[in-house]
């Protein structure tokens, strides 16, 4: 039988307590990531201190939760088969555990209980839901690709089931001139905690592809983590997909280490009912020509809540440097929110940066005139959503993977109880259902 767990910052750190000395790696490092999640606490917590990176996040709900540990593994074979199909290695984790039986793993491919290895970019101290990941850390995906080799395409799948907390911690290495697509996919059934740190280094001249898609149960918690290291004339190409979970963050922290280091992380977030998602993010430049873009697209119905937080550091030898960042946000309810906090810290004198945001709702004059036409209201509005979030996903190349991410946006939308329309009255009533 499953074991419960302690709620809030106290159930964590008894559950560390009970299982440390059966924990792979260092636990000197599991120690000190303790003692800083001890301090920090949950952030949002009664009992944390005020942490302003998570101003426009609580984790209440998590606090308030019971948690419970495995003890047996669940067939998921039915979830496994609702995750979307691409032609490519597959690596399953089943609550936060590999499965060597589900999977089909590429070469370079390991496991962190097999090598347990924290990294050194994560910073367990700064960041409460790293530290937690560091004390209970068991499995994750390690991916190695050498020099000049092209890993192709993986495809990452992390299922959660019932009402467990998983903390994976996850790396990815690109030696000189590799390049790799990983397409990282969640999806989950009940109420549970998915806490991944992943740990993403890019080599000079390499090429990593970073696509992910979470669309976790509505009753779960996704925060993610991950930490990116790009050096000389290497690129990071990211897209995040939000969809699912009752609470998700993603979060990055990118340090674009070497000359004319190349940074993409655009997203999209489409949150209904009570949803609340917070796409955050810190990037980095240190050296000479670094470019940055950051665009993310929020699509908000319902009393759903949306968080931007962008922050571009420009060092002072980051001479030529092109940064931009820009949230858009459409609200299709009064009763919607959306916080945007867009920040530049600048040091050099010779750089290109900007960042902004917009605030809207769908244009009355174009509903109008597809009325005219004959199309229906919904279709009308579904139409014009679509259209908002095209040009975001047209940042993904590859064809077969956005047309993953187009058919969840499809998906998403036709499983939606309550009409999309501005009308309070139906805003209230599409929440409650």
């Amino acid at each position: 039988m499953n074991a419960p767990v302690q709620r809030g910052a106290l159930g964590f750190l008894a559950q560390y307590d009970a299982l440390r000395d059966r924990l792979p790696g260092d636990p000197a490092i599991r120690d000190a990531a303790s003692t800083a999640f001890r301090s920090a606490g949950l952030p949002g917590g009664t009992s944390a201190r005020r942490i302003e990176a998570w101003k426009y996040t609580s984790l209440r709900p998590v606090a308030e939760t019971a948690f419970q540990t495995l003890a047996a593994p669940h067939d998921v074979s039915a979830l496994l088969a609702s995750a979307p199909v691409l032609d490519a290695a597959l690596i399953v984790f089943v609550d936060g555990r590999f499965r060597a039986d589900l999977s089909n793993p590429p070469a370079g491919f390991s496991t962190f209980a097999d090598h347990p290895d924290f990294g050194t970019l994560a910073r367990a101290d700064r960041e409460p839901m790293v530290a937690l990941n560091t004390m209970l850390a068991e499995d994750g995906a390690r991916l190695h690709i050498p020099a000049g080799a092209d890993g192709g395409v993986v495809r990452l799948v992390s299922l959660a089931t019932g009402t467990a907390a998983v903390h994976p911690r996850h790396s990815i290495h690109l030696e000189d001139g590799a390049r790799l697509t990983v397409v990282e996919i969640a999806i989950g059934e009940g109420t549970y905690l998915h806490n991944p740190v992943t740990e993403a280094r890019v080599g000079a001249n390499a090429h990593l592809t970073h696509v992910r898609l979470q669309d976790e149960a509505v009753g779960a918690f996704h925060l993610a983590t991950l930490y990116i290291d790009i050096a000389q004339s290497g690129t990071y190409d990211g897209f995040t997909l939000n969809l699912g979970a009752r609470v998700t963050r993603a979060e990055f922290h990118a340090l674009l280490s070497g000359t004319d280091a190349i940074a993409h992380m655009n997203g999209a977030q489409l949150l209904t009912g009570t949803q609340h998602a917070d796409f955050t993010s810190v990037v980095r430049h240190a050296e000479l020509r670094g470019t940055s873009r950051q665009t993310v697209r929020n699509v908000l119905a319902g009393r759903s809540r949306g968080a931007f937080q962008g922050r571009i550091e420009v060092a002072r030898a980051a001479q030529k440097t092109d940064g931009f960042q820009m949230n858009q946000a459409l609200l299709l309810s009064p009763d919607a929110e959306i916080d945007s906090k867009p920040e530049l810290e600048i040091f050099a004198d010779d750089v290109k940066c900007s960042h902004g945001a917009t605030v809207g709702e769908l244009d009355a004059e174009q509903l109008f005139y597809l009325r005219s036409r004959g199309i229906p209201d919904s279709e009308a509005r579904a139409l014009l959503v679509r259209a908002f979030l095209q040009e975001g996903l047209d940042a993904v190349t590859s064809d077969p993977i956005r047309a993953i991410l187009e058919d969840s946006v499809q998906r998403w939308w036709d499983r939606q109880a309550m009409p999309m329309d501005t009308d309070a009255t139906a805003s209230r009533s599409g929440a409650a259902a």
